[in-house]
């Protein structure tokens, strides 16, 4: 009796979940209706904590599409830290004056973050101290957005190739969070000085940048050398806030040595 017992729990254990199976670069982590992947660094045990760099993908993107891409998981592992790939419930991000056939009524893209942030936090050996928000195109617009309505949890934003949609906020939350934004001179996906979409239209990112300087009140400061190919200008609070402003003369796109070395920095 006891060998068929036994033998019973052995076929039915492979098939019992746990959490790395629940919740991996492969299995979505559900946070009530929405969810998220995540990938730790190779070689991590859990003994110790790790930063982690939470993606937002372009549009129509998927966190499947984000945890293909090589040049980010090699990113990751080079850092050191977990990659967070979210998921946005539609084609798009449905944050203010997204396109209006792009925008859930009553979804709150902040409260998603929220939810990712608590989350993470709860299940994985994950430093607090440094969290950073990243997202390309579409997802540069939800990392500013999140930037201006939740700076205070996290070390930092990185938007790539994405600003506010129009017009942009009059002002963001306090207190004012460091951001390395990044954009090519020749997109034209995402111009600088943004476009028409549908019935809205992209921001211009000099407006944003011009926007969170002086309601931050940030001075000038040096530029930092954030990479290769980038030009960069920079303003802050000669305290703990910094904004930068970086420029390649590509168009819609980025390499993975722009966010290390925005990583880098915001990590200094």
């Amino acid at each position: 009796m006891k060998f068929f017992l036994s033998l019973s729990l052995l076929l039915f254990l492979p098939f019992m979940p746990d959490d790395a199976q629940a919740c991996s670069d492969e299995s979505n982590c559900m946070v009530g209706e929405r969810s998220y992947l995540i990938r730790m660094p190779e070689g991590h045990d859990g003994s110790r904590k790790v930063g982690a760099l939470i993606y937002a993908h372009g549009f129509k993107g998927s966190p499947n599409g984000s945890m293909r891409n090589k040049s980010l998981a090699a990113l990751a592992n080079r850092l050191g830290v977990a990659f967070v790939a979210l998921d946005s419930a539609g084609p798009d991000w449905s944050i203010p004056n997204v396109p209006s056939d792009s925008a859930i009524p009553g979804l709150n893209e902040s409260a998603y973050l929220d939810a990712v942030r608590t989350d993470i936090l709860d299940r994985f050996a994950i430093d607090e101290e440094k969290l950073v928000v990243l997202g390309f195109s579409a997802g540069g617009m939800l990392t500013w957005h999140v930037a201006c309505t939740r700076p205070g949890d996290y070390l930092g934003f990185i938007p790539l190739s994405g600003t506010f949609w129009a017009p942009v906020p009059d002002r963001c939350e306090k207190p004012a969070a460091s951001i390395v934004h990044i954009h090519g001179t020749t997109d034209r996906i995402v111009p600088l000085e943004g476009r028409p979409i549908k019935d809205t239209k992209q921001g211009d990112i000099d407006i944003a940048i011009s926007m969170y300087r002086d309601t931050n009140r940030f001075g000038a400061q040096e530029a930092p050398k954030v990479a290769d190919n980038l030009s960069c200008e920079a303003w802050g609070d000669g305290v703990s806030a910094t904004l930068v402003k970086c420029l390649h003369d590509g168009g819609h796109t980025f390499k993975a040595d722009y966010i290390e070395g925005a990583w880098n920095f915001l990590t200094r």
